[in-house]
């Protein structure tokens, strides 16, 4: 049995210094490569050149005024669309107004020269309030022009608009000493996400 004991005990030892022999020299190669990557959101900066559109006093049924303006993209990324959102409120001075004021204030056209195109036409005050029209969209179409709408960073379009004191041919003698303060917010946004 001694002997049986001992030829066990040989044996385990050759198979456990075997494996430790082979772990401790095994070799391979091997190599490793890292990668690092960045993101930078780009930015929409619409601005406008003329904080105060317009200022008329001594108004009556029947004036008109012609005020130009830019609107120009100081970000990183172009804009899709700028949208008009219109708002105003009415001063009531002698308290005897049976319609809104924004009613008889007109504007004629809002013409975007850079891309030839009327967003506003013939419409009111109180009727643009329910629109959000895109003053940067192109809307006359030719096939031997490029249908570009938007506004590229770094770029500006010029515009004019005219705004009339609609004279109905009625009494709106409750319109003297009026005020209307008029508040057109333009709201820019992105277009679509694109494969980069």
């Amino acid at each position: 049995m001694k002997l049986k004991k001992q030829l066990g005990l040989a044996l385990v030892s050759s198979v456990l210094g075997v494996a430790l022999i082979s772990g401790g020299t095994f070799a391979y190669f091997s190599d490793q490569e890292e990668a690092s990557g960045s993101f930078a959101a780009g930015t929409l900066d619409v601005s406008m050149n003329e904080p105060t559109l317009i200022e008329l006093e001594n108004l009556k049924p029947g004036d008109k005024a012609m005020r130009e303006f830019s609107l120009a993209n100081e970000g990183s990324l172009k804009i899709e669309n700028v949208f008009l959102e219109t708002a105003y409120s009415v001063t009531d001075a002698q308290a005897d107004n049976t319609e809104d004021y924004g009613k008889h204030i007109k504007v004629n056209f809002l013409w975007n020269w850079n891309q030839e195109s009327e967003p506003v036409f013939e419409t009111t005050l109180y009727d643009l309030q329910q629109m959000d029209p895109d003053v940067v969209k192109r809307d006359i179409w030719d096939p031997l022009w490029e249908q570009k709408g938007g506004l590229d960073a770094e770029e500006a379009h010029d515009f004019w608009v005219e705004f009339e004191f609609v004279d109905n041919g009625a009494d709106q003698n409750m319109y003297q000493g009026d005020g209307l303060s008029l508040e057109w917010t333009f709201n820019a946004t992105q277009g679509a996400g694109e494969e980069k």
